[in-house]
């Protein structure tokens, strides 16, 4: 089968080469956006009188019935054909005839690729960020159900101060919120149509580029032929996203796989989103969480690939560009596979609030607002800092905690200790003192989880 490019060859493509260099068995997925930009671009080309009327219905019908024949699972892919673009133009030829072989006027495959990817790539990010948004909006009811349900803080994996579980929840929500607006970002970058560059001097024909891109749904047309055939900013962009939503929900999957545990005892996971072992009867394991954690290593992965195919690639374009397709793909599948499983999973855990109190108030969790208490008091806070770290000493020599140490002997350590300090040592107390804008205490995460209801339109 002859190659589109073939005129300039005396021999025929070796048989591994061709294997080697066709992409088909993943272009093939942007075949509905080739068809898109192809009908658009026949409209375009007969507005610069380059087609009859007669021609440009005749090639948007053909296309049409390419377009039926993708959708019902009949189009006859050819995998000699090496990509999407050069079987939906090799079939249009056989349905309509020579007239077909026009459509590629003034196009090349290298503004035709870039128009394709650009447009999966906006439906792709709309989908993840709906895919976002359903995941914060399930954060969000699991927020507030536990607005005033001590657990502990912790930092370097050791309790710290009490907080609430619903503030932890919604640390998850705010951050995800950063990314659906970088994926905002992506997309508004992406919306440039390349259409009109051709190979990489520009198209020589009187094409209304501008015209184009709003029949392809596009905000505006890019500025340089050159860097419109050359650019993959908005794909890398996209995996950068797609990486940096994967370590945010990697994150929360640690957590929960971690509150999961004998050791901690907060959460148990439904059974539908669990596994056993082969071996032990007893076991649960949290797999799905698991999976979610190390998705976000193949969309590290994917990144990385990209950045590395493009970082020393000369203008315009070269075929090493073609490597950006299955990291990309790969990444669009990870990240709405992970955003798909999430949702329900969150729902459906079972949260041991019960435990999670008792830990609050564990390990000398309150000694920070014992130094607190002493500034209140008028001591300077590193005074206050050294005091209680010899009272925690004190109490950990003894097996007790703080509030069990008599007041006599806490007054030995500090004269400004008075009888009230008891209630100031409690979980109630603590996460009642942390009232400032983002803080854990209950009024402060009611104002949050309202502003993250917000976010989520619930």
């Amino acid at each position: 089968m002859s190659k589109t490019w073939g005129g300039r060859f005396a021999e025929g493509a070796d048989p591994t080469a061709e294997r080697f260099t066709g992409s088909l068995a993943f272009d093939r997925r942007l075949a509905a956006h080739d068809v898109a930009g192809s009908i658009a671009w026949a409209r375009a080309l007969a507005r610069a009188r380059l087609l009859t009327d007669a021609e440009r219905d005749a090639i948007v019908k053909g296309l049409e019935t390419v377009r039926g024949e993708l959708d019902a699972g009949t189009f006859p892919f050819r995998p000699e054909l090496e990509d999407i673009h050069t079987n939906i133009e090799y079939r249009l030829v056989e349905l309509i005839g020579e007239v077909g072989g026009k459509l590629h006027t003034g196009r090349s495959r290298n503004d035709q690729i870039a128009v394709d990817e650009r447009m999966y790539l906006k439906e792709a990010v709309s989908r993840a960020r709906d895919g976002v948004r359903a995941v914060q909006a399930a954060l969000v009811a699991r927020a507030a159900e536990t607005t005033t349900a001590p657990m502990p803080g912790y930092t370097h994996l050791q309790r710290a101060q009490p907080i609430v579980l619903a503030h932890h929840l919604l640390a998850y929500v705010f951050m995800l919120e950063r990314d659906r607006e970088r994926l905002a970002g992506c997309a508004a970058r992406a919306d440039r149509l390349p259409l009109g560059a051709a190979a990489l001097a520009g198209t020589a024909f009187a094409i209304d580029r501008e015209t184009l891109a709003r029949d392809l749904g596009f905000a505006g047309v890019t500025s340089n032929s050159l860097d419109a055939v050359s650019d993959r900013d908005y794909i890398v962009e996209y995996l950068a996203a797609a990486a940096i939503a994967g370590m945010h929900l990697s994150r929360l999957a640690a957590d929960l796989t971690l509150w999961a545990t004998a050791e901690f005892g907060f959460v148990e996971f439904a059974d539908a989103f669990a596994t056993g072992s082969s071996i032990m009867p007893q076991k649960k394991n949290p797999d799905v969480a698991e999976l979610v954690r190390g998705k976000s290593g193949r969309l590290y992965g994917n990144l990385v690939a990209v950045l590395t195919t493009m970082k020393g690639l000369p203008l315009a374009y070269n075929s090493d560009m073609q490597e950006d397709k299955e990291p990309f793909f790969d990444s669009v599948d990870t990240l709405d596979a992970v955003l798909g499983v999430l949702p329900p999973m969150l729902r459906s855990l079972t949260f041991h609030t019960e435990r999670m109190r008792a830990a609050a108030g564990e390990h000398y969790a309150t000694a920070t607002d014992l130094a607190d208490y002493l500034v209140r008091k008028g001591l300077p806070f590193r005074q206050a800092h050294e005091i209680v770290g010899k009272i925690v000493r004190l109490a950990l020599e003894r097996g007790i905690g703080l509030e069990a140490l008599p007041l006599a002997t806490l007054r030995g350590f500090s004269a400004l200790i008075e009888a009230d300090v008891a209630e100031a040592l409690t979980v109630e107390a603590s996460l009642r003192a942390r009232a400032v804008t983002g803080g854990t205490a209950p009024a402060a995460v009611a104002k949050a989880l309202a502003e993250a209801r917000t976010l989520v339109g619930s």
